[in-house]
This record gives structure tokens, C-alpha cells and sequence, in this order.
């Protein structure tokens, strides 16, 4: 209730406050320390559908944490993996996973790695997001595009690619992984390179 929030100053913090990303930030430094960095470029795999953690990642990485890629995971509600590819950014009926978090069509997050692609240039995040709402879907054009495939790369796992990847894994090492994790874990080891952990 209000009066419970208000006597304890309870306060949440969804995907979309900048509050949320500037802590995300933390671990990717963190992280990144844990595994040789600053002294080795380092790769991220992230699970995403709202584009907020990874996001993160991308302000890391501008802040100067020397990271190699930051690699999109989506389930089959893949609209950051096709837009990726395509270069359109285009609505489909969402789809019910095991990873429900990420059943979405509309990254909210998205919009900060627009306004960097295209220059800081509002009005043409405007005019995409009005494009958004008016037919489903907006393109991006070569010069954004190519500034996000700078950084970014994508993948999908289907519903079977992520029950095979927490059997395999459980199999593998004796560790349960959620479906989320699994998604990650599927992207990642399509994306290897070998010279970045």
C-alpha cells in the first residue's frame, strides 16, 4: 500500500530509469575486472528483450571498458536479432516462452541506442517512434545501422535450442539454468571468438 511505501521510502525501479541502467553499469566493470580486464578486451553475451542490460554494456564500453562485443540473446520474440539483420525494426504478435520476461515486440531501451546511432538527433528517434506507432515498425538507416553493428551483434534461441542447452548444460557441469540464462548461454557459444573471454 502507499502508506507501507511511503513509511519505508520503498521505491522500485523498472528497466527504463536511467537510475537501473547506471547500477547495471557497475558490473560490467566488475565483471570485466574478474576476468583480466582492463588488459584484454572482454565480450558480453546478455539476454535482453527490453535492451536495458545491454545497454548498460554500451555505456561501459563508452566510459572506456575495453569490450570487444556486446551480443544481443533473444528468445523467439526476436525483434532485436531481426532488426539487427534486417535493419528494420518491425512488430510481430508476441509469442509465450518459458523466458517471459522477454516475451516483448517493444524494446523500451532501444530508443538511448537510436538517439546514439543517429547523432543524438532527437526529432529522428521522434519520427521512428511515431513511425512505431503508426504502422509497426520503422527503418534504420545505413549510417545508424552500421553504428550499432559496431558494438552490437544477435542471436535467437527457440524454445527447443533452450530446452537442449539446460539439459546439456545440467549434463555438462551439474548446474540448473533458467531459461533466461539459457538463452545467453545458447547466443554465446554461437558467437565465440576465441581470443575473448
Amino acid at each position: 500500500t502507499r502508506a507501507f511505501r511511503d513509511g519505508v521510502r520503498l521505491s522500485g525501479v523498472n528497466s527504463i530509469n536511467w537510475a537501473r541502467i547506471m547500477a547495471q553499469v557497475v558490473y560490467y566493470f566488475t565483471t570485466a575486472v574478474a576476468l583480466g580486464g582492463p588488459d584484454r578486451k572482454i565480450s558480453f553475451t546478455v539476454p535482453t528483450g527490453n535492451f536495458g542490460d545491454i545497454f548498460a554494456g554500451y555505456v561501459a564500453k563508452r566510459m572506456g571498458l575495453p569490450i570487444d562485443r556486446l551480443v544481443i540473446a533473444t528468445n523467439e520474440n526476436d525483434i532485436l536479432a531481426r532488426t539487427l539483420k534486417t535493419g528494420r525494426y518491425e512488430m510481430r504478435a508476441v509469442k509465450s516462452t518459458t523466458a517471459p520476461s522477454m516475451d516483448i515486440q517493444i524494446s523500451s531501451n532501444f530508443e538511448r541506442l537510436l538517439f546514439e546511432a543517429h547523432g543524438r538527433d532527437a526529432s529522428k528517434v521522434r519520427a521512428a517512434m511515431e513511425s512505431l506507432k503508426q504502422s509497426n515498425g520503422f527503418a534504420i538507416g545505413e549510417d545508424a545501422l552500421k553504428f550499432i553493428k559496431k558494438d552490437f551483434r544477435a542471436g535467437r534461441a527457440s524454445e527447443k535450442q533452450v530446452a537442449a542447452t539446460i539439459r546439456k548444460t545440467l549434463d555438462d557441469t551439474g548446474y540448473l539454468i533458467d531459461p533466461h540464462t539459457a538463452i545467453g548461454v545458447f547466443v554465446a557459444e554461437k558467437n565465440e571468438k576465441p581470443t575473448s573471454p
